[in-house]
This record gives C-alpha cells, sequence and structure tokens, in this order.
C-alpha cells in the first residue's frame, strides 16, 4: 500500500461525488492562511477522473487549482481531514505529496485515477480559484455539473459544455491545447476505511 509512504500532514479520503455525504466545511480565515501552499512553476489546472477498473465509467472528478495558492477543489466529494482547512469542498494547503496521496486514496482495485494536466496564465488560475471558492457546497451526483460549468468560464476552455458525467467532461478536456496525462493504478482492497484509519493514525502521531 503507498499511502504509507506520505508520513506527512495528509488527509483521508473516500471515493465518487455520489457517496456519502460529509459535513460542509467552513474553516476559519485564519486557519486558511496558516496553511495556504505557494507551488513553484508554472500555474496550473489538473482534472482528475476517478474510473470504475471494470468499466471504465467515471465515478467522479476533482480538480487541483495551482494559482496564487495550491487547493484541491473536491465538489461533492467525502475527502477530508480536521488537519485540512477545507471550505466547502475547497481544500487548502495542497502541497505536492497531499495532491498525490489524494489520487492514491482513489485508486484501488476496483477505480482507477485519470489525471489530465495542463499550464494555464495566472489570471487563468486565479479565476478557477476563486470561481471555486465562490461555488459553495456541491449536492450529490453533482461534482462534474459543477466542475464542467465553472471550466467553461474560464479562457481558453470555451470548448467545454457543462456535462453531469466524468468521462464526457475529461474527453473535452482532452481537447485543450498542452494537455499532459497519465494513469495512477494501485491494487489495494476496495475496503477504504482500512486506508482510512492507517492514515489518521500518522496524522494523530504527527501532532
Amino acid at each position: 500500500m503507498r499511502r504509507r509512504f506520505f508520513l506527512l500532514s495528509a488527509p483521508l479520503a473516500l471515493a465518487a461525488c455520489g457517496g456519502v455525504s460529509r459535513r460542509e466545511g467552513l474553516a476559519p480565515q485564519a486557519d486558511i492562511d496558516r496553511v495556504a501552499y505557494v507551488q513553484p512553476g508554472p500555474k496550473r489546472l489538473t482534472l482528475m477522473t476517478m474510473k470504475n477498473t471494470s468499466s471504465d465509467n467515471g465515478a467522479h472528478s476533482g480538480l487541483i487549482i495551482n494559482a496564487s495558492q495550491q487547493v484541491l477543489w473536491d465538489p461533492a466529494g467525502t475527502f477530508g481531514h480536521d488537519t485540512i482547512p477545507e471550505r466547502n469542498d475547497v481544500h487548502f494547503g495542497i502541497t505536492p505529496q497531499l495532491a498525490e496521496l489524494y489520487i492514491s486514496f482513489h485508486s484501488r482495485e476496483t477505480y482507477y485515477t485519470l489525471i489530465q494536466e495542463v499550464d494555464v496564465p495566472a489570471e487563468v488560475a486565479e479565476q478557477a480559484l476563486q470561481l471555486a471558492i465562490a461555488n459553495g457546497p456541491t449536492p450529490k451526483a453533482m461534482c462534474t455539473a459543477h466542475t464542467s460549468r465553472m471550466l467553461a468560464q474560464l479562457p481558453g476552455f470555451e470548448h467545454i459544455r457543462p456535462t453531469f458525467f466524468p468521462n464526457n467532461l475529461a474527453d473535452q478536456f482532452a481537447q485543450t491545447p498542452g494537455v499532459r496525462t497519465r494513469i495512477h493504478r494501485e491494487n489495494d482492497a476496495d475496503d477504504k476505511s482500512i486506508a482510512a484509519a492507517e492514515i489518521d493514525a500518522v496524522l494523530r502521531a504527527a501532532q
């Protein structure tokens, strides 16, 4: 299980925007400011699509936004940990290690993760960040609808049409010039509670 290698402040996760709801996060601004992480290098949008290994059907969409700070927008997701400040599906302080952990946590014997990233101008990344924050909490099963609606508002993404289907959004995103694609697979059992408990124990020990 690769997740054991991430011995740092890492969140817990469970799959799919149609899953069990969790409480809405309303982190104080002081907590957000405390953990804000600025990722060096080009500003970037990274779309992650969780897909069923048997059917290849998409189950969830999430977006990492590297703007003035790097955040994870996980609309209607169940990702979260009390050490990671969150405001209505936007998770703050997302380091590269936490980003990879998010991907790893959603990848197991029944699901893999399609990762598509594209560099964008700073003003486009910042617009994406502000739109994600302004979106508010996303209802269950609306992860891709809200993600596609937001992307369609950005310069350079006018080809994106709102959709409810993760695979359709991934196909549209793939048409963006400069997109780089990779796939992440793991063979962990489908019982996420085991991995969640392991990560939580690491976090508690690090406090």
